[in-house]
């Protein structure tokens, strides 16, 4: 299990756990819109969905994963928490789902912390895989998916590799959905930026561009990480 300050995760039975990339994407998804309604596209464990039920007002927050562990253990995760009413479950295909919903639904906020490694590598692990590989949910179809389902002043946040910065902006671009926010970050101040915080929107306008470093050194973070994860790491 893994205790944050003001709700649990318990995730045995999810392949991908609790990680430094979606508490970054679930502390820092930009909610200047006020989102009503947001979508978590792949939400495991339902991390991102539990931070924004905690950063937002938002009345329905809908999670979608097609594991069936991952999705099982999610709506416990949900059922415990202080927003149980706000937070709901859906068992399914971003595909399925988007044919489904897209002409009655729309979303205000979309999150996502994609699977990503795009080598030709498996594990063996056919779950975790899933849960990891960008050939489970390509870009083109999150993208597009997206775009069918997101209000006209929606937001459409993720956390990607840095390397497939441009790529997802190009896709972004193809849709009509351009760069509102950017944090590219990295681990010290001597590594390589390792990954790319990115918002969307429909209109088209000059990124906020910024940069994030999570340590000074091992375990001693830098004010920006400390400020930005605060209200949810217990030991911040």
């Amino acid at each position: 299990m893994f205790s944050f300050k003001n709700f649990s995760i318990q995730q045995d039975r999810c392949a991908m756990k609790v990680g430094t990339d979606g508490v970054l994407l679930g502390a820092w998804t930009p909610l200047i819109n006020n989102p009503y309604t947001i979508l978590d596209i792949g939400s495991g464990t339902g991390l991102l969905a539990l931070m924004l039920a905690q950063r937002s007002q938002a009345e329905q927050i809908d999670a979608l994963e097609i594991d069936e562990n991952a999705f099982e253990q999610g709506v416990e995760n949900f059922e415990n928490s202080p927003w149980n009413d706000r937070l709901f479950g859906y068992h399914a295909a971003l595909d399925e789902f988007t044919e489904e919903v897209f002409e009655e639904e729309s979303y205000d906020l979309i999150v996502s912390n994609p699977p990503f490694y795009t080598e030709n590598y498996s594990s063996g692990d056919q779950q975790r895989d899933l849960a990891r590989f960008e050939q489970a949910l390509p870009f083109e179809e999150l993208v597009e998916c997206t775009e069918a389902l997101l209000s006209e002043h929606g937001i459409f946040s993720v956390i990607i590799p840095f390397k497939e910065e441009k790529r997802l902006i190009a896709i972004c671009k193809e849709f009509e959905l351009y760069p509102l926010k950017i944090t590219r970050v990295k681990g010290h101040p001597e590594a390589e930026i390792k990954r790319s915080l990115l918002a969307f929107t429909r209109m088209e306008q000059e990124p906020v561009i910024t940069e994030l470093t999570i340590e000074i050194e091992r375990h001693r973070y830098t004010p920006e990480y400390i400020e930005l994860t605060k209200d949810f790491y217990t030991k911040m």
